[in-house]
């Protein structure tokens, strides 16, 4: 027996985090699949652009501003999917934030907007979605994590923090979805060429475009794999590397991203991939 696959017909397709980056690059590429897509985010004028862009696509953007912070906003949105746009056959919870997080200069309020969005964000979106799902009998949930949170990288203590706990989630849920006919799948991006990555000051190995990002993940929702990640070899060698023992692992992080040598006023620059709201 195969898990559920959302099609077009199955209905609508919910992307948080629509309004730039991965966020907006797949709700095109399934906007022209003939996917209807409903775009939430904070900042509307983006998605109202986005909605326009898809003009003349074989599938359609419906707009839903919303902050995925306000766990009643989310219950709001999915109403106005359930009773205005149509069944929700598929949800891609994407909405993210990368705040540096630097030892010798911390602060509580990046670690709090870290977890809210990309934590708390996701849960406030994932609780109406299963309840709408369950009623079905179907549904299909992509939770965007990142291949930051296989292991500790430099700067990544909160938002590593916040794609391990991700993954964890994702997995957990799987036993108990699968029984009720809900197709869970962790996303677990790479290095990706946003505005945020090119101020990186160090290399970013395996990068790839948002529209190679897009095409990836929409493949990837077709298939029964539960975890769509990319660049392959990348994530590969990432996952390996979290195998080693710690005293094998902390020298060798250091010496490729050279953290160890650089002293703590040139420590403000990230080494972890990261998405956006």
């Amino acid at each position: 027996m195969h898990d559920f696959i959302a099609r077009p017909e199955h209905g609508i397709v919910w992307i948080t985090g629509a309004s730039s980056g991965i966020g907006r690059a797949l709700a095109l590429k399934l906007a022209a699949e003939g996917y209807k897509v409903a775009v939430t985010a904070r900042r509307h004028e983006k998605l109202v652009e986005l909605q326009a862009e898809a003009r003349g696509l074989s599938g359609s953007i419906v707009v839903l501003d919303g902050d995925v912070t306000d766990a009643e906003d989310m219950e709001h949105i999915m109403a106005s999917i359930e009773y205005e746009h149509g069944t929700l056959a598929m949800a891609i919870l994407n909405a993210g934030v990368y705040l540096p997080v630097h030892a010798e200069d911390m602060n509580r309020a990046d670690f709090e907007k870290s977890f809210a969005v990309n934590l708390s964000g996701v849960v406030n979106c994932l609780l109406p979605a299963i309840d709408h799902m369950k009623t079905k009998g179907q549904g299909q949930i992509a939770i965007v994590s990142a291949v930051t949170g296989y292991g500790g990288l430099p700067t990544g203590a909160a938002y590593g923090a916040t794609k391990a706990a991700l993954i964890n989630m994702a997995e957990s849920l799987k036993f108990d979805l699968d029984k009720i006919g809900i197709r869970i799948q962790l996303v677990s991006p790479g290095f990706v060429d946003t505005p945020a990555t090119r101020k990186n000051a160090f290399a970013t190995p395996a990068l790839v475009s948002v529209e190679e990002a897009a095409r990836e993940i929409a493949a990837g929702l077709k298939t029964q794999a539960f975890e769509i990640t990319f660049p392959k070899r990348f994530a590969t060698m990432l996952k390996l590397v979290r195998l080693l023992p710690y005293g094998a692992y902390f020298p060798l992080v250091n010496r490729v991203t050279g953290w160890r040598e650089r002293p703590p006023s040139a420590g403000h620059h990230s080494v972890t991939p990261h998405l956006a709201e």
